[in-house]
């Protein structure tokens, strides 16, 4: 049975939005999901399920979270594939991993929207596009880049969200569990 990832956007933070893994998990194995494992607080959850359209099944998720819990929280959905493939194509995996990130795109930005954000300043961080990715290296602490997830979604006109490459790597390490 294919295996995913969902990423939740905004939850758990600052104590915002508050969502225990236990009731999310729950959620999860009454849309008939198994093997559902969470990775700690932020909304990482791993899955395995027969659905292989992803888009319904983040749109799924969405929509009984608002209604179970109330809340409108964006998630984002990816395959086993998709996600090995995105943490062993990190241009900066050189480098210090407390400094490394990657914002998840809900959609693929347009063309324009991505000539506008390659022609914004971030220095001193440096980032690589890719596709739905962008990984980011910071050169001081996350919480102080202008690559920060709020401008990444003001500039490209799509939903996401950035996790620290930590985690990223860590979900990754889960899938082979």
């Amino acid at each position: 049975m294919p295996r995913y990832i969902s990423i939740l956007r905004g939850i758990n933070i600052g104590g915002k939005r508050k969502l225990l893994m236990t009731d999310l998990k729950q959620l999860y194995r009454e849309f008939g999901f198994d093997n559902v494992v969470s990775y700690i607080q932020s909304g990482n959850l791993i899955f395995t399920c027969n659905v292989t359209n992803t888009s319904f099944i983040e749109n799924s998720i969405a929509k009984a979270i608002l209604e179970r819990f109330g809340y409108n929280v964006p998630v984002l959905v990816f395959s086993s594939v998709e996600w090995k493939r995105m943490t062993s194509e990190n241009p900066f995996s050189t480098h210090d991993i407390n400094k490394l990130h990657v914002s998840l795109l809900k959609d693929l930005p347009t063309e324009y929207d991505v000539e506008v954000f390659k022609s914004k300043y971030f220095t001193p961080d440096l980032y690589h596009l890719n596709g739905q990715y962008i990984y980011i290296k910071c050169d001081g602490k996350y919480h102080q880049s202008k690559l920060s997830n709020t401008a990444i979604e003001r500039h490209l006109k799509v939903e996401a969200t950035t996790r620290n490459w930590k985690t990223a790597i860590k979900i990754s390490e889960l899938l082979n569990e």
